[in-house]
């Protein structure tokens, strides 16, 4: 578990690694380090020791599980529980003027030493691919890839759907069943309880009036949750991502997914944003054309990579 000083500690490395070059915990991991940490819940620092006799800039770097840490932090490492395995990932700076790869491996090995070995693993990247090698070495194959796409706001494209602002206390329970049942194949996005709803109703970006509730029958039919990026200075552009977005099987094949995806960048747009940005699993080719055809092009690619229950590598 993580003290608060050590807390503190990773949060600013965060923030400096993500003002440097976008490094960023993924949204899961985010939300477990920020909140109260669930079972399953590991951290890892990587620190700078300088080599005393050689001077040399890269020095050398030690890592474990979270506490005492004193040198300068280069790299952080968390596991946490996941619906079906540990999703984990690793953030070195680019500050850092040594290995890089180096430090990231030793704190996958180090995090990955410390879960149970027949748990399934899943760790995130986030450049483009270029991690396979590390990956191969860790006794990892790929899984999923996730594509970020943006476009500029507003969209020339309005809808009329009619959307209501999410009542928290009330909308909790129906939410839940539709996003539910609309990612029960997903590993991440499905299955969800209440706790971790109200994880995501505690963190400073939640906006009730940005996530955008459809209704059809007297039931929840589909969503669109949305979140704002504001810039790091005053002269920055406001990024609004689309989070969540879904459809409940029931109501399929009626437009809600483009009607909804217009109404959440329509909102986007209204709160402030120049750009719209949201993810998406590149197996998923309708989702993938519908936001073609709504002027969205592809900016980046995190890929996932799997270790199955077969014990750690050698």
């Amino acid at each position: 578990m993580l003290s608060t000083d050590d807390l503190a500690l990773v949060e600013r490395f965060l923030d400096d690694a993500h003002a440097l070059d976008c490094s960023q915990l993924n949204d899961h991991l985010q939300v477990d380090l920020t909140t109260h940490p669930r079972p399953g819940f590991v951290g890892a620092l990587a620190e700078f020791v300088p080599e005393p006799q050689t001077g040399s800039p890269a020095g050398s770097v030690t890592g474990g599980v979270t506490g005492g840490v004193t040198g300068g932090v280069i790299g952080y490492a968390q596991a946490s529980a996941g619906n079906d395995g540990f999703v984990v990932d690793a953030i070195v700076t680019s500050e850092f003027h040594g290995d890089v790869d180096e430090v990231r491996v030793l704190l996958l090995r180090h995090l990955l030493g410390t879960l149970p070995a027949d748990a399934s693993i899943t760790w995130w990247t986030h450049d483009d691919g270029d991690s396979a090698p590390l990956a191969a070495e860790l006794g990892m194959r790929p899984g999923r890839a996730l594509l970020q796409m943006r476009r500029p706001l507003p969209a020339p494209h309005h809808t009329d759907v009619e959307v209501r602002p999410f009542t928290v206390g009330v909308d909790e329970q129906a939410w839940l069943e539709v996003n539910n049942a609309a990612f029960d194949w997903h590993s991440e996005q499905g299955g969800w309880d209440l706790h971790a709803l109200q994880q995501r109703q505690r963190e400073p970006w939640f906006r009730p009036e940005g996530f955008l509730l459809h209704e059809r029958q007297g039931k929840l039919a589909a969503f669109c949750w949305t979140k704002l990026h504001p810039g790091r200075s005053a002269t920055d552009s406001v990024v609004g991502e689309i989070y969540v977005i879904a459809v409940h099987p029931a109501f399929h094949g009626l437009g809600l997914g483009r009607a909804l995806t217009l109404a959440g960048l329509q909102a986007l747009h209204a709160a402030g944003a120049s750009e719209g940005m949201l993810y998406v699993d590149a197996g998923n080719a309708p989702a993938i054309r519908l936001y073609e055809q709504l002027g969205f092009e592809v900016a980046h690619t995190d890929r996932a990579y799997i270790r199955t229950p077969q014990g750690l590598p050698t």
